[in-house]
């Protein structure tokens, strides 16, 4: 297959996020009284970010989240910027591995200060310039909606349909299938279970990756 560029999500496509993440939300939640496990988080948050990600959250837990919870997040959002997380096994050799005249962006839920500055972690910092791309700050409704897609594709100047989007999330993918997009649902970080392929494809995914020899396979790089 031919793809004219390739965007990629970032926590749990590059780096190995998801799972300390929503580790860390379960713990939050099971502390307050209402028990999650991490693979529970995963499956009713991953992948969405700001008004969504609490009204969902307030949802199943039927109540307001307390006061501190921001707070909270804040503290373990700062201890992991300085500590780095680990690539997604294979994901910086496929990044290097790219021809230098492919555009490429990242479309993320994160903000662009968490994406850099794990990208610089990973060593990485350099292989995407300015087409770093965040739910929080370039379009008005982040993922689930296409919209965040629809601007990287604009903003590497490649027309949706001749672009190729590596997603993990169920949320992320069904943005990413709306888009247009080729769409491969990766399900190479230590955050997916056995289950995770299945339900990319029930979303409508085209091809499903459990490794990146197998994107590589896919994109024909």
């Amino acid at each position: 297959m031919t793809f004219r560029g390739i965007i990629f999500d970032f926590d749990g496509v590059l780096i190995e996020s998801e799972f300390a993440g929503n580790r860390h939300l379960a713990e939050y939640l099971t502390d307050i009284g209402h028990a999650h496990s991490p693979e529970e988080a995963m499956a009713h948050y991953m992948g969405l970010s700001g008004r969504d990600f609490i009204d969902t959250i307030e949802g199943r837990i039927g109540r307001a989240l307390p006061d501190d919870f921001h707070a909270a997040r804040e503290v373990e959002n700062e201890r992991v910027l300085a500590e780095g997380i680990g690539e997604v096994v294979g994901a910086i050799a496929f990044v290097r591995a790219l021809p230098a005249d492919l555009p490429r962006a990242i479309a993320s839920s994160s903000t662009t200060r968490w994406i850099r500055t794990h990208l610089r972690h990973i060593g990485l910092e350099d292989a995407f310039g300015d087409h770093v791309y965040s739910g929080k700050e370039h379009v008005a409704r982040g993922k689930p909606a296409p919209d965040l897609y629809l601007h990287a594709a604009a903003a590497i100047g490649v027309p949706i349909g001749d672009c190729v989007i590596l997603e993990d999330s169920p949320v992320g993918a069904t943005g990413a299938v709306a888009s247009g997009a080729h769409v491969i649902g990766l399900c190479a970080g230590t955050h997916c279970p056995p289950d995770h392929a299945a339900r990319l494809k029930a979303i409508g995914v085209h091809d499903v990756a459990g490794d990146f020899a197998e994107v590589a396979r896919i994109v024909g790089v």
